[in-house]
């Protein structure tokens, strides 16, 4: 079929044909060698159409003045045109084959269709910026090397799709995962531990405007309302600790912009737990033992209220405090105010990874360029760029190992059946998330 393609291209317009190479493209059972020929037979079309249209550049060069060959060449790219046009979104959905070979071979296919202009550039940039991430070192180049060329010619498209390609990234590492049970993580896995998306970064790290936005569209992905899954935040989070940050400015965005989001986001998410549990308590409202119970589980939450003159002694005692015991008995109060339904529950340990990455992450970004609690204070976006335009003094060795989010994410909490055990857990957890906020925001 490829070779009769070559020859007759107008057949690829037939609808048993498109039916047929799409078929094969998106379906997932279809066989790899199928896959991989389709492909090939693009790949070859392609291929034959450039040296044919080069021919026939040379043929008018020497015959200009007597016959417009040009004009004849432009139909033939019209058609080609046309033709990547109708397989177009099942080449690139290729991309997140499990197998490299299919990978590689949709790559060439849109690096081919890219160098001959057939189509508009933009739709390939998420997709390439994926493809970028791959294990292979040779795909990896040829994907960026086709982003430099889109960016030079285009400015401000790899910006505009930013985002969306990190998103698409993870979908790739999660395709060429071969352990489902481990996380996909966002970072090389060898001696340089650099972030998967880090030409990407580099690319749009030069323009400030972009820079900025680009990084807060990231941290916006953290906040409750987004819903984002937990493992995706935790690629993004591996990217944002890992980017090649070469100014202070950098980093202190990031941190300037999560304390935003910690101070309203935090704050409502311990309000909402605590509400689920004191709600519960009003419905089966029992004197004196529970009355105690339900003042503890208040002091074990950050609430506001003025009924609680003794909570600021009790956060004290618990805060200063570092023995088990003190622990266990703020964990049993909690857990005999918890709701008969555990949705609020399930909710809270879910949502409150994001807040947990955000603080995980500030923390990393301290630790990894040396920055005071009072130096990101004083930071302010509106400054000038001269005044933060100095260059980091990275150290090394610090890695980012956000536990409590690795931990959720391998034992399935999110659908794991509620068992007494899975409550203390998130109750814990709850309590940890508690103590950092407070250290925090005193």
């Amino acid at each position: 079929l490829g070779f009769a393609f070559i020859q007759h291209p107008s057949l690829m317009f037939e609808q048993e044909v498109k039916t047929l190479y799409n078929s094969i493209l998106s379906d997932k059972n279809c066989s790899v060698n199928l896959k991989i020929q389709v492909l090939k037979n693009l790949q070859t079309y392609l291929q034959e159409e450039d040296t044919r249209m080069q021919q026939a550049d040379r043929d008018w060069k020497k015959v200009a003045k007597q016959e417009d060959l040009k004009e004849m060449g432009d139909i033939s790219s019209g058609m080609s045109s046309s033709i990547m046009q109708l397989y177009l979104k099942q080449v690139l959905e290729a991309f997140f084959h499990t197998q490299s070979s299919v990978r590689h071979f949709a790559l060439n296919v849109i690096a081919l269709t890219l160098n001959q202009g057939l189509i508009h550039p933009v739709q390939c940039v998420p997709y390439l910026i994926a493809m970028g991430t791959d294990p292979e070192p040779s795909m990896r180049n040829k994907a960026d090397q086709q982003l430099v060329e889109i960016d030079k010619k285009y400015a401000g498209f790899i910006h505009m799709k930013a985002v969306a390609g990190m998103k698409m990234s993870y979908q790739v590492q999660q395709a060429i995962n071969t352990c489902p049970k481990d996380p996909v993580r966002g970072f090389r896995h060898d001696e340089s531990s650099s972030a998967l998306c880090s030409h990407l970064y580099s690319m749009i790290r030069g323009n400030r405007q972009h820079r900025r936005a680009f990084l807060i569209s990231l941290l916006n992905l953290f906040d409750d309302t987004a819903k984002t899954e937990v493992n995706m935040l935790l690629y993004i989070a591996d990217n944002l600790a890992c980017f090649p940050y070469q100014t202070k400015e950098e980093p202190l965005v990031i941190m300037h912009h999560i304390d935003i989001t910690l101070s309203v986001s935090g704050s409502n998410l311990l309000q909402s737990f605590k509400e689920s549990m004191v709600k519960d308590k009003k419905k089966e409202r029992k004197p004196s033992s529970d009355e105690e119970t339900e003042s503890d589980s208040n002091s074990g939450s950050e609430s506001e209220s003025e009924e609680e003159p003794s909570k600021p002694r009790r956060l004290r005692k618990r805060v200063d405090s570092d023995s088990d015991s003190d622990e266990e008995n703020d964990i049993n109060a909690v857990m005999k105010c918890l709701p008969e339904n555990s949705a609020p529950l399930i909710e809270f340990a879910n949502v409150s990874q994001g807040i947990l990455l955000l603080l995980m992450l500030k923390q990393h970004l301290k630790n990894l360029c040396g920055f005071s609690d009072s130096k990101i204070q004083k930071y302010s976006p509106s400054e000038s760029a001269k005044v933060y335009d100095k260059a980091i003094n990275r150290k090394s060795g610090v890695h980012f190992h956000p536990k409590q989010t690795l931990d959720f994410l391998r034992s399935d909490m999110a659908n794991s059946k509620i068992t007494e055990e899975v409550k203390r857990s998130i109750v814990k957890q709850y309590l940890d998330f508690k103590l950092l906020m407070e250290h925090l925001d005193p």
